[in-house]
């Protein structure tokens, strides 16, 4: 007896292997994140975060990112600010960088603001002073990429912070005074950049230190 034959169901066509998947902005920051701490606990060179970071905002696909941190550990910020001194908030959301430009002028940043994770400075025939003795740091790593056209960059930074750099002085001078906090919690930032017949320094102001965040705030908040 012939068997009565059942309607075929539609086969629904086989979707990307998850390396194919197209990159969100989500994914993409989960891995700039990873980079960020890299860089922060000395895995990864100056130039060599800046190298992959370029790669992070230019991969279409989940596979294009996985191999810029598979010789790394993966973050592990959200436990560390746990326990971390410093309590750093919330990382600001991702976003542009914070722009400071002086064309035959001068820019200045300073005082109580919080700091992001990326800042540019370029000065033209100007002056950029960025002072950082006074700021609250929501991340860990801030990064400031510094350019100087027959003008001047000076960044000024807490005595107890890491400081580290990585740029070059053509007819002119490019002088970062490296710093190494002996808390592995402390803030980290690192000047990158260039200057042309002008100077880009940064070095710490003597007798400023960063405190812990919640005490600033309970200051500031008049608590």
């Amino acid at each position: 007896m012939d068997l009565e034959k059942q309607p075929q169901q539609p086969v629904a066509p086989a979707g990307p292997a998850p390396a194919g998947i197209r990159a969100s902005d989500a994914d993409r920051d989960r891995i700039a994140d990873i980079l960020r701490e890299a860089m922060a606990e000395g895995r990864l060179t100056a130039e060599e975060h800046a190298e992959r970071v370029d790669l992070v905002y230019r991969a279409k696909t989940v596979g294009e990112l996985e191999p810029l941190v598979s010789d790394l550990p993966a973050s592990g910020a959200a436990a560390r600010q746990a326990a971390s001194p410093y309590a750093y908030g919330p990382e600001a959301p991702a976003g542009p960088a914070e722009n400071l430009v002086a064309v035959f002028s001068s820019s200045t940043r300073r005082g109580r603001w919080r700091v992001g994770g990326r800042t540019n400075a370029f000065a033209l025939f100007g002056s950029v002073e960025i002072d950082l003795t006074e700021a609250l740091f929501g991340q860990r790593l801030t990064v400031v990429n510094a350019t100087s056209l027959f003008g001047s960059v000076e960044i000024k930074v807490p005595e107890n912070i890491s400081l580290r750099g990585s740029g070059t002085g053509i007819f002119g001078n490019f002088e970062v005074d490296t710093l190494e906090s002996t808390d592995p919690e402390a803030p980290v930032v690192v000047v990158n950049g260039y200057s042309v017949f002008g100077h880009v320094e940064a070095k710490p102001k003597r007798g400023k230190l960063v405190a812990n965040l919640h005490a600033q705030l309970r200051k500031h908040l008049g608590h």
